[in-house]
């Protein structure tokens, strides 16, 4: 069916442009104008979207044109965005910048084509003035529909704004929305996966209130409502259902899962969540970091990524806790554990200050840190045995993503990843009759397969128990 869902997508030039604050600052301006607003981040990105929640005060999602196609994509926009007044996207890299290096396949390009979403173009002007228009022109015409409706200019004075938006406006056929003029006060610090946790920054909404403040006044917000709203109608579909009957699964009765979620797990896709809960799991939250104790009576522990490597100290003295999950899992609970959480679930792991710190002992051999990215970006993912029972072939391939600093002594062989568009590819990650680790991280949406084969073992575990 068609829909009319009022939509913007921030896109840019390449990173490091000013996307994620524009992004919080327009968010942040449009909740104090009491409108409803949803939020998503291209791409498998996790801190921007904590940001925007913090903003927005509900969960933001991911979109990703390489876990998910066209119809998915298309679904899970409709399905989140419904009952709001407008949908705001932020882009991921530069704005045709796709998987490979060499595509536009994933790019902010390719989700602005498959939702045909108006582009805002934020574009650093820092020692440009006149060549602007020039590096607008040719990101409008690189495609036949470049879908670029908008520009702001980022890091450009008020004295050059108005000279800059009448001599772009006159030569290209584009909208100049705005301008941001240098905020030192309002920038956000990074690390060494992204940003920082908005959790550590203790004057965030004070910063993002002050930024929101200068927006109101640099930016033409009505006009940029205005251009949200005149998004064309887009067919969405109602339900996965007949693309894949798997969408539709549903366990006879509710089961308990454990969630790792503290200061240590905390990257999570919150659609990953609801298909879960829809799939009939019922998501009890605990913390490694701080409970002695797992949460009762439970089914299944999922353990996520995060930054189990700034809390070392922590998670080792916290005894109890790794001693209860190396025993469920050794006595048969399902586990899924990804990136941090398969770290955590090591004999050893090497925290940020060097000191290798006592961790689950589930899986064999330690974890350590690297000097650089151990492995960026999209895989695919092939079974070479069952998961959770279930065999390769029902599976099928896993669109996943790995980012990470940290590797380990045992990455696991029973999966191969291949790199898309290239010949690399590698072994890696656990699978056992009731275990999937390994460093990969998996959107549910991309192959429903592999939450259906999480919860029917722990499905059968639980019978096992009475």
């Amino acid at each position: 069916m068609k829909k009319r869902i009022p939509r913007i997508l921030l896109a840019a030039g390449a990173s490091g442009s000013g996307k994620t604050l524009l992004t919080c600052g327009l968010l942040q301006v449009l909740v104090n104008r009491g409108i409803k607003t949803v939020s998503f981040k291209c791409g498998p990105d996790y801190i921007d979207p904590m940001f925007h929640s913090r903003v927005i005060g509900t969960k933001s999602r991911n979109l990703d044109t390489f876990f998910t196609d066209a119809e998915t994509t298309r679904y899970l926009l409709g399905k989140n965005a419904a009952d709001c007044d407008i949908a705001v996207m932020e882009g991921v890299m530069g704005y045709y910048d796709g998987v490979g290096g060499i595509s536009t396949k994933a790019s902010a390009y390719d989700l602005a084509d498959t939702t045909d979403t108006p582009v805002i173009l934020v574009v650093n002007s820092r020692g440009m003035s006149i060549s602007l228009a020039a590096y607008i022109k040719g990101f409008m015409e690189y495609k036949e529909k470049s879908h670029i409706k908008g520009v702001i200019f980022n890091q450009m004075s008020p004295m050059l704004y108005p000279r800059m938006k009448k001599l772009v406006e006159e030569q290209l056929e584009v909208e100049v929305l705005g301008y941001v003029p240098k905020v030192e006060d309002c920038v956000i610090e990074s690390r060494h996966l992204g940003l920082v946790l908005p959790e550590e920054i203790s004057d965030l909404k004070e910063r993002l209130q002050k930024l929101a403040g200068i927006l109101e006044d640099t930016l033409e917000i009505d006009r940029i409502l205005a251009l949200a709203r005149h998004a064309e109608e887009l067919q969405v579909p109602e339900s996965l259902v007949q693309k894949d009957e798997t969408y539709g699964y549903c366990l006879p009765q509710k089961l308990r899962i454990g969630v790792a979620k503290d200061e240590a797990f905390c990257f999570f896709y919150e659609d990953n969540f609801r298909l879960l809960q829809e799939m009939g799991a019922e998501l009890v939250d605990f913390s490694p970091v701080h409970d002695e104790h797992l949460p009762a009576d439970l089914d299944g522990i999922l353990l996520y990524g995060g930054y189990p490597e700034l809390n070392g100290e922590a998670l080792e003295r916290n005894a109890s806790m790794k001693e209860e999950i190396a025993q469920a899992v050794k006595q048969g609970m399902p586990c899924m554990a990804e990136c941090g959480g398969f770290m955590y679930l090591h004999e050893q792991m090497e925290d940020m200050g060097g000191v290798f710190r006592k961790t689950c002992g589930v899986i064999p051999g330690k974890c350590f840190r690297t000097p650089r990215l151990t492995r960026f970006g999209y895989i695919t993912l092939t079974a070479g045995k069952p998961v959770f029972g279930r065999s390769a072939e029902e599976i099928g391939e896993i669109p996943a993503h790995e980012f990470h600093y940290f590797d380990s002594e045992n990455c696991g062989s029973d999966f191969h990843a291949a790199k898309p568009m290239s010949k690399r590819g590698w072994d890696c990650m656990h699978s056992s009759s009731n275990l999937l680790a390994g460093y990969p991280h998996i959107y549910y949406y991309g192959n429903p397969q592999i939450p259906r084969a999480f919860l029917m073992k722990c499905l059968e575990y639980h019978n096992s128990k009475e």
